[in-house]
């Protein structure tokens, strides 16, 4: 442990304070609720502490180590070096959230440009400066309809095929409010005109995700239509990446989208942190939680950033705030703002294109194999795909793993239904070799299963 104070420091601060040692100032705790003494090695250099930290960390296996083709909504895409050259520079590095805004030019900035790019992006008027993940952000918008209504709607349809951690966030927001949230109980091989009977004149708002959970892209225009009639909002949760070829939601009738992040120049980072995107139509600005950074000029004419249209509720009244989440992940959207600045709209539209082209070819490789089929072969796809497997998904990823392969997501972890079906997901980053490997080895997977039941017959 490092002290920057010297022994002679503490002892003349315990001096001022009235005690003698250290220990004394934990007089008034009771004996048996102190910290115990810890049986600590001896010191150790920094050089020898490295090397132990070293040695360490080589018992993790880096996403860099194995052929990954697990998705779920975390994905290992290639990040530009300027990204991460860019996020290490001090000011942003260490930046917080800005306060002041006439020391804070560079990091409003950012964000602005930031807001600029996630409404080009989503078709949307205007966005906040982000939230924790994509998660909260789809839980946000509940909070947002909830608060358009005046809580005049109670009802919240979220459809069976919004990410179950989603939807698990938005159960956990709305527990003891009086909020019914249905829908997402449905069956997930039934497509969006199934939520369209869930709409009534008490619903608030109706949640989708695109491409969704199992990678499915969906024309949502009837769906939207079905929610305005009823009055309600109709909410879209992204993958942003897919949006460098897809239609955006702004053009399908969304009135709030929202979407993780993390494929915008994020690395995985062992499960974080990410980024929550959230944009709406102006109109609706006032009930978005978060911060808004706003362009404006000073006194003498010249361009500046202010943190604008931030409710005093949000700070102060918190009983009557929208919601009580305003700090924003500054760093992150700073990178997801350099990768796409990086890239333009014509380099997102050709990663796009990699991770779609890719995924169609291990599927089309994967359904060809004996035992393995596709998952609604008809539906169009991005870059996720559920997969049929002739033995437990937990066998074939752990054959999987001992070939140096990070296999799919086990649906029926969350999806009954689904049980026996593997989420694969296909990135830039997997080569064709990466991907005749994986299909080689699913192959052998099940010759080995094959053999294994004739033995035990």
């Amino acid at each position: 442990m490092y002290s920057p104070h010297t022994p002679q420091e503490r002892e003349k601060m315990l001096r001022v304070i009235g005690v003698e040692r250290v220990e004394d100032l934990f007089a008034d705790v009771p004996a048996g609720q102190r910290f115990p003494a810890l049986e600590l090695p001896p010191a150790a250099t920094e050089m020898e502490a490295a090397e132990e930290l070293g040695h360490i960390a080589e018992a993790n296996e880096s996403v860099r180590d194995l052929v990954c083709f697990l998705g779920a909504g975390a994905y290992h895409h290639y990040i530009p070096a300027v990204v991460d050259s860019i996020l290490r520079r001090g000011e942003f590095y260490t930046a917080y959230t800005p306060y002041q805004p006439e020391v804070s030019q560079g990091t409003l900035q950012a964000i602005y440009e930031y807001q600029s790019l996630m409404c080009a992006l989503t078709g949307m008027e205007v966005s906040n400066a982000s939230h924790y993940d994509g998660a909260t952000a789809a839980a946000e918008a509940v909070n947002m309809a909830y608060a358009q209504f005046r809580g005049k709607r109670t009802k919240m349809v979220l459809s069976p095929a919004l990410h179950p951690h989603y939807r698990q966030t938005v159960h956990t927001y709305t527990r003891g409010t009086g909020l019914l949230v249905t829908g997402d109980d449905g069956r997930p091989e039934e497509g969006p005109e199934a939520l369209i009977p869930l709409i009534v004149e008490n619903t608030a708002l109706v949640m989708v995700q695109y491409p969704d959970f199992f990678g499915r892209i969906y024309d949502y225009t009837a769906l939207a239509e079905a929610a305005h009639e009823a009055g309600a909002l109709f909410a879209v949760s992204v993958n942003p990446l897919a949006l460098g070829m897809l239609t955006p939601p702004g053009e399908f009738g969304a009135d709030i989208v929202t979407g993780e992040g993390q494929p915008l120049g994020i690395p995985l980072a062992f499960g974080g942190p990410y980024l929550g995107i959230f944009t709406t139509r102006k109109k609706y600005v006032r009930k978005m939680a978060g911060r808004l950074v706003g362009e404006t000029v000073d006194g003498q004419g010249r361009r500046g950033y202010v943190l604008t249209l931030t409710a005093r509720e949000q700070h102060i009244r918190r009983e009557r705030a929208t919601s009580n989440i305003c700090t924003n992940q500054g760093l992150m959207a700073l990178a997801a703002t350099v990768y796409l600045s990086a890239l333009g709209a014509q380099g997102l539209r050709q990663v796009a294109e990699l991770n779609y082209h890719k995924a169609h070819y291990a599927a089309e490789r994967i359904a060809s194999l004996e035992g393995f089929s596709l998952w609604q072969p008809e539906t169009p796809f991005f870059n996720e795909f559920a997969v049929k497997c002739p033995r437990p998904v937990a066998e074939v990823n752990e054959h999987l793993l001992e070939h140096g392969v990070l296999g799919g997501y086990d649906l029926g972890q969350d999806y009954p239904t689904l049980e026996g079906y593997m989420l694969i997901a296909v990135t830039e980053m997997n080569s064709r070799e990466d991907i005749d490997l994986l299909v080689n080895i699913l192959a052998e997977s099940t010759q080995e299963g094959s053999h294994a039941r004739t033995f035990s017959l």
